[in-house]
């Protein structure tokens, strides 16, 4: 079957136009993406497995129900698994409550001072953020990713030294592990 060039012509510009659509569509979705605002391995690091099956099972303290409407599950893992996923996807006001009622059921899980710490510097309460963090620390100094936190938080806010601080006591910890290798990265780009 031979084409004339009208087909061929027809066919060429369905491709251009049908290419320009694909385009502008990929560079609308991307375009309306905010900025990732966390440095480069500044993670929350997953809060789920924190939790005993023997703890998660019964036995639960009462928690205050959340003030936003969030969901009334008094089960840690999937609240955590819940503060994770809005960490995730952005909703930094949504994952800040459901950490702080998190370690209302555990105050002494460091990680979970992390992931509050980060996200509230996320939401702009950056002073608050710093106060857990600190708390943290306080409950295990051994902790490397909320070194790097901290120091992430603190150069953000201005406070070179105590970010200097920070990060030198993270790499101290673990040169040669990713947070380690992270914490010397910024270390790298302060002032």
């Amino acid at each position: 079957m031979q084409r004339d060039m009208k087909f061929w012509v027809w066919l060429g510009a369905f491709e251009v136009a049908f290419g320009f659509a694909v385009f502008a569509a990929t560079r609308a979705y991307y375009a309306a993406e905010p900025a990732e605002p966390m440095a480069d391995s500044v993670v929350v690091r997953d809060s789920a497995p924190v939790w005993s099956d023997s703890f998660a099972a019964g036995g639960l303290p009462v928690v205050p129900p959340p003030a936003s409407g969030l969901s009334l599950s008094s089960d840690p893992v999937e609240m955590s698994r819940q503060a994770d996923e809005a960490f995730g996807n952005r909703q930094y006001e949504r994952a800040a409550e459901l950490y702080q009622r998190l370690l209302a059921l555990d105050p002494s899980n460091v990680e979970l001072h992390n992931n509050l710490g980060l996200t509230l510097h996320y939401v702009g309460r950056s002073d608050e953020a710093l106060t857990w963090l600190e708390q943290g620390i306080a409950k295990d100094p051994t902790h490397q990713r909320i070194w790097l936190t901290l120091g992430f938080v603190s150069a953000q806010t201005g406070n070179v030294e105590r970010a200097r601080d920070a990060l030198q006591s993270a790499v101290r910890m673990d040169p040669a592990s990713p947070v380690g290798q992270s914490a010397q990265r910024m270390l790298g780009d302060l002032p």
